[in-house]
Formats: C-alpha cells, structure tokens, sequence
C-alpha cells in the first residue's frame, strides 16, 4: 500500500499527527467512532495480499462515494440556508407588525383612560335612571302593592278558616307580587313582603295538621282533606324565586304517620301488670278497623302515589313494634302477661284476625313487614315465661303436697273412692297442674313447649322426692312417738294408690310422638316412692311382729300351735286394710308382706337354740313347720294373695331337713334343695357376720359355725318390686343351713342313742 493511502486510510494512527479540536463533545465523538469504522474496514478488506491489487477499484468507488456524498450534502445545507432565509425575512414581517400593534394598543391606552373619567362622570346619571325604572315599576304596581297588608290579613283569616285552597290561591299572587319587584329592584325586598314566610308556613302548619287528622277528616269532612294533600301536592312541583323549595309532600306524609301513631300509641304509660291482655285485645278491634278506615275513606282522598294503605299498616307495625320493645325493655312481665304478648304477637297479629286478612288488599304489603318480636324477644319472654311458671307449680305442687301430709295426722281414715280404695285429690291435682301447663305451653309453639314439658317433668320428680321425705319424716315421727299418727298404716297404703295413680296416668305428661323412655326418670322416681311405702309397712309389720317371734324356737312352740295363732292374728289384722290398695300393688305388698313373717319365723329359728333328742322330736318338729307353712299359706291365701307368690314352701324344705334319718346325707339334701329352688335373685341379703364367737353347744349337738350371718334384712333390687316365686329367700336361707350337722351322741349305753338338733346359737 502506498503512503497515500495509508494516509487517507489511517490518518490518525501517524506518529505526532494532530487534527483539529471539533467544536462540540458529540462531534469529537462521531470523528472517531467514524475512523475507528474505517479503519476496521480498511483492515478487513485489504488482510491479504491480493487484496491490494484491487486498491485503484476502492479507491476509485470510495471517491465517487465522497462526491456523492458531498452533493448530498450540499443539497442539504443549502436547503437549510433557505430556510434559514425564509425565517430571517418572516421574523422581520412580525417584528413590524409587533411594532405597528404597539403603537395602536398605546393609543387605545390613551382613549381608554379618557372613556373612565367619562364613566365616572355619568355614574350619578345611571343611578337615577335605574332610580327612575324602579319608581315607574313601583307605579305601576302601587296600588296593588298597597293591597297586599289587606291581602296578608285576608290569607291568614282563610287559614283560620281551613279554607286552604282559597288561602293558597291567595298567597301565590302575592308571591307572584313579590317576584314582579324582586327582578327590578335588584333582589331588594320591599317591607310590605316581610310577613309572607310566616303567613306560608301558617298556610303549612295547617296543611300538616289536617293530614295528621286524616283519620276523622276523611269520615266528617272528607274536602278538607282533599284540599289539604292538593296544597301540598301543587306547592311541592313548585319553585320560588330566591327561595329553597317547599317539600309539602313530605311534610304531609310525615302528619299522617304521626297523626296515625299519636291515635293509638300516644300515651307514654305501659299496660299495668295484668292489664297487657286488654290492651292486646283491643289493638285486635283497633288495628283492623283502622285499616279499613284507610282503604274505604283515606285513601280516596290521596294521590295514588301515597300508597295510604301500605303506609297505615307499615306506620301501625311500627309504632306497635317501638311499644312492644318498650315492654321488654321495662320490669318484666308476668307469666299471664308473658303468655299474652307471644300468643298473641305469633299467632294473632299475623293470622286471619288481623294483618292476615284476605280482605286487606295487595297495597298492605304486609310481607314486607319485620317481625313484631325479635328471635331474641322470643328467646327472652321464653325463658321468663318457663321461670315463672316453673315458681308458680313449685309453690302449687309444695301447697298439694303440704295439704296431703297435713291429713297423715287426722283423726279419720283416709277417704275412700266408691270402689273402697284409700283415695285423694293429690294425683289428680298435680298432674292437672302439669299437664294444663303443658297445654298451654303449646298454644305458642313447639320451642316453649318442650321447655315447659321438661320443666313439669323435673317438678315432678322434684315433688316425688319430696314425697318419699315426707313419708321418711311421718314415718320417723311416728315412730319415735314424736307425733303419733292415729292411722299410721293406711295412709301409708293411701300413699301406695298415690304412686299407682300417678303411675296410671303420667302418660298424660308424654309428648306426642315421644317414646316411652322420655318418662324414665319419672317412672325410676315412682318405683322409688314404691320401695319407700313398701318398706315403711314392712317395717311397721316387724316392729308388731318382734314380740311374738322372740319365743321361737321353744318347747311351747313345738307342742302347741298358739304362738303362732298369735302371729296369724296379728298379722291378719295388720293386713286388714290391704285390700284398699289397688292391684297389682296389693300383691305385692301381700307378698312382701308374707316374705316378712316368714323372714321374721326363720330368722328366730336361726337365731335361737333347740335341742331334739331323738328322732321322733325332729320328726315333731319338722311337723311343727310343715303346720306352720300350712297356717301361714292359708293366713295369706285368705287375705287375697295369689298361689304362685308364696313362700312358705321354704319351710316345708326345713321340714325335709330335719326328717333326715340319716344325718350325713345333709349335705346332699341341701345341693338338692339348691338345684329344686334356683336362685332367682333375692329380695333378702344378711346384714353380715356375727360379732364375736359362736357359744360351743355341748358336746355331741349341732351348732352354728363362727362368722355365719345370725340375722337377715331387706335389700331391694334396683328394678320395680315384683311378686316373688316360691324359691324366695332360699338361696339364702340354705347356706346358713349347711353347717348343720347332725351327730348322734354316744351315751354311757351304746345300744341307744339319741340325736340333737341346735338351731342357731342361743339356747331355748
């Protein structure tokens, strides 16, 4: 390459060459992004050696592109240039007419400032020819104007007279008069105008107050009403100059509702306690008749878009709504005021009698309407309702039940019903209480009423304990001779129809639907009053009893029937009042009753000693028992109680005992005796071991082992009492009998001998 190019090449790369500094950072900039281009393409192109025999081509092309290049350039700068020219002349054009608008603007200065001393000088003119166009409005006007004190006064006497359109008619002219001068005189008012807002608002107060009686206009004068909503429509569309608009509309709206609520709700005092019925009942007549007042003469007097009917019932609901929440929010009701208010706001004030009337039309929209008593109303009267309630069968239930103990101790029998059976109001009266309440619970709704039914059922087992401890009380005080009862026995059996009778007819307590088992707790508290009566009869039974068995077993009881005639009779007579306690109950107490002797008879006979010498005294004694059960079987058979409930069977098993003649087969005779008499659960159980030893028998008799039981009682089982079979009491009856053993006695003479029998561990 030669120098030239290399030159035209890189001309910036030659040692100590300089060019010139451009003028501007961006144009240094584009200098040498533009070498560093050209010289990159030099390198490119000219990398190989034959390459360079092209040079004269590039070179050649590269000229012709500067020339063009440089045309184009031209072309461009001269373009500019004219432009340049172009805007250099325009710019001179404006700048004369900049200076011709500023000569002109200075002159019109000049001529403006001489038209404001002229203004200010005819400003006192304009002044009086506004002056002048005001006195000749009020010329024309005067004598109009000096009717309108006379005008004012007549509007107000058609006021006074309700003769509201007149009156109306009469203050639009002079509204209109007040509009004619209120343009000319530039918003001033005149004196003469001053009373107009207090004679338009007299002219609505008036308005107001005939809606506010539209209840008694529409059926004595029904065209003052009418005259009255038409004022107050027309004014409403109305707009005065200078003045906010009139909404007489609403103003008449707002009347009827107050006029209607000040009719029935006026009065501040709430309904006395007692009195919430009343006042219920006769808002039943009122409401309904004030609604039909409403369709039949308001509503005719009224725009359509009044809708008199929805607005009577919504503003009624309200007002009555705001009354009844003053009633709870005030002392609490009582339960008849209580019962009152949710009869009648759930089932009245929206049934057929009322706001559900078919007659009442699809204007009511008494759909629309909320509920007169909240959810929490309901809830809260709900709740007071059943506390109370509650309270009141307490006191009336403790009341039978006082008057029921209070007859224990007269001097008389109880009474009796035309069958014989001890009888009394008690059981009728109670579940009276109960059930009429439950009864009435349910005339307000299923919530209430299954409140009020749980609550008669926990009153009723509340009252039945209170029963079993009045019977524990009479009986203790009996007893203790505190306060001796005349007929301590039959009203403890009177007590036994109580139970059958409350038993009988505690059905009338269970729900509809209900299962049996909902009475459970019921039922278990009645078999408990059962086992209390039975067993403080029983107990009376043993307490007569006790003497006559403490002679048992004796020689006087082995050869003579008299001890026991003794107790037959005596048991006969105790039981001669059994028969007015109705069935099944006598049974039982028939069985228990037959369970005791023979309990009392074994228990002396296992508690006492006596001594056979030989066999034909055993013989003799298991003949003494085998009377004995025959005489208590017929003892009972005769007072009523039924073959398959006796056990006096258990004696005749003794009896077979103590025929054994040979004493070692005792032990088989007693597993017989178990597997004849299965144990079928006893109604006995022993109070438990004997306290010290067993005195020793002499020798060659049978005694008792140590720790057997020496005494038996009453233990009840958890289920109703039941009569019993004839393996009553044998399971417990026969282990005492096991260790009886019967050993002959061998005598100074072997040839004969003689066998003892020791029952029990005290001697006779």
């Amino acid at each position: 390459m030669d120098s030239a190019a290399k030159d035209k090449v890189q001309p910036t790369l030659l040692p100590g060459s300089s060019c010139p500094r451009p003028e501007w950072a961006e144009q240094e900039r584009a200098e040498q992004l533009a070498r560093g281009a050209a010289l990159k393409w030099a390198s490119g192109i000219f990398y190989r050696p034959e390459q360079l025999a092209r040079l004269a081509q590039y070179r050649s092309r590269e000229v012709q592109r500067n020339h063009s290049l440089e045309a184009r350039i031209k072309s461009v700068v001269q373009s500019y240039l004219e432009g340049v020219q172009t805007g250099v002349w325009q710019l001179a054009r404006a700048l004369e007419a900049v200076q011709g608008t500023r000569g002109a603007l200075s002159q019109a200065q000049h001529l403006l400032r001489g038209l404001s001393q002229t203004s200010q000088m005819l400003e006192p003119l304009r002044e009086r020819v506004a002056q002048h166009k005001q006195l000749q409005v009020l010329t024309r006007l005067l004598p109009r104007l000096q009717a309108v004190p006379a005008a004012v006064a007549h509007t107000q006497t058609l006021i006074d007279a309700q003769r509201f359109l007149e009156a109306y008619v009469s203050l639009r002219e002079l509204e209109q008069l007040q509009e004619e001068t209120w343009t000319p005189l530039g918003g001033q008012e005149l004196p003469i105008f001053q009373g107009l807002g207090l004679l338009a608002e007299a002219l609505g107060q008036a308005v107001e107050a005939a809606a506010g009686a539209a209840g008694r206009l529409a059926r004595e004068d029904p065209a003052l009403l009418v005259a009255a909503v038409r004022v107050a429509e027309v004014e409403t569309e109305r707009t005065i100059l200078g003045q906010a608009p009139r909404d007489w509309r609403q103003r008449c709206l707002r009347a009827l509702q107050e006029g209607l609520e000040r009719a029935h709700f006026a009065s501040p005092a709430l309904p006395e306690p007692g009195a919430l019925a009343g006042w219920l009942e006769a808002l039943q007549v009122a409401l309904p008749a004030e609604l039909a007042k409403a369709e039949a003469l308001v509503a005719p007097c009224c725009p359509p878009n009044y809708h008199v009917v929805r607005l009577w019932a919504h503003t009624l609901h309200s007002g009555l709504r705001r009354r009844v929440q003053q009633l709870l929010s005030g002392p609490e009701l009582g339960a008849a005021d209580t019962f009152a208010l949710l009869h009648w706001a759930l089932h009245v004030y929206m049934g057929k009698e009322m706001m559900g009337n078919l007659e009442l039309g699809p204007e009511a929209d008494v759909s629309q309407l909320e509920p007169l008593l909240t959810s929490e109303n309901i809830e809260q009267l709900e709740a007071a309702f059943v506390a109370q309630v509650q309270l009141s069968v307490a006191q009336w239930l403790k009341k039978a039940l006082d008057g029921e103990v209070a007859e224990w101790s007269r001097e008389q029998e109880p009474n009796t019903d035309p069958s014989g059976f001890y009888h009394s109001p008690m059981p009728a009266i109670v579940l009276q209480i109960l059930a009429e309440n439950i009864r009435v619970a349910s005339l307000i709704g299923d919530s209430l009423h299954g409140r009020v039914h749980d609550m008669a059922l926990s009153e009723l087992g509340a009252f039945l304990r209170s029963f079993s401890d009045a019977l524990i009380r009479f009986s203790r005080d009996h007893l203790r001779g505190e306060a001796v009862a005349p007929h301590y026995v039959p009203y403890l059996l009177a007590a036994f129809n109580h139970q059958s009778a409350l038993r009988s007819s505690v059905s009338v307590l269970l729900p509809d639907g209900e299962a049996s088992g909902f009475l459970t707790p019921v039922e278990a508290a009645l078999d408990e009053v059962q086992r209390r009566v039975c067993r403080l009869v029983l107990e009376a039974l043993q307490v007569e009893l006790q003497p006559l068995f403490a002679a048992l077993p004796s020689r006087r009881w082995l050869l003579s029937s008299e001890l026991l005639d003794g107790v037959c009779e005596q048991t006969s007579h105790f039981c001669q009042d059994f028969w007015r306690v109705r069935k099944p109950a006598v049974q039982l107490l028939l069985a228990e009753a037959e369970r005791t002797v023979v309990l009392q008879y074994l228990r002396s006979l296992m508690q006492g000693r006596l001594v056979c010498r030989g066999a034909d005294e055993r013989t003799q004694a298991a003949e003494r028992l085998r009377q004995d059960a025959a005489q208590l079987k017929e003892l009972f058979l005769g007072l009523g109680l039924e073959e398959s409930a006796h056990c006096a069977p258990v004696l005749l098993a003794l009896r077979e005992l103590l025929n054994l003649h040979d004493p070692t087969l005792l032990g088989l005779e007693v597993a017989g005796l178990r597997q004849q008499f299965p144990d079928r659960g006893s109604c006995l159980c022993p109070l438990g071991p004997a306290r010290g030893r067993v005195p020793r028998a002499s020798p060659g008799s049978t005694q008792l082992a140590a720790g057997r039981p020496t005494s038996l009682t009453f233990h009840w089982p958890p289920g109703a009492l039941q009569p019993g079979t004839n393996s009553y009491a044998l399971s417990v009856l026969l282990p005492p009998l096991g260790p009886l053993l019967l050993t002959p006695i061998c005598l100074r003479n072997k040839a004969t001998s003689t066998a003892r029998l020791c029952v029990g561990a005290r001697g006779c």
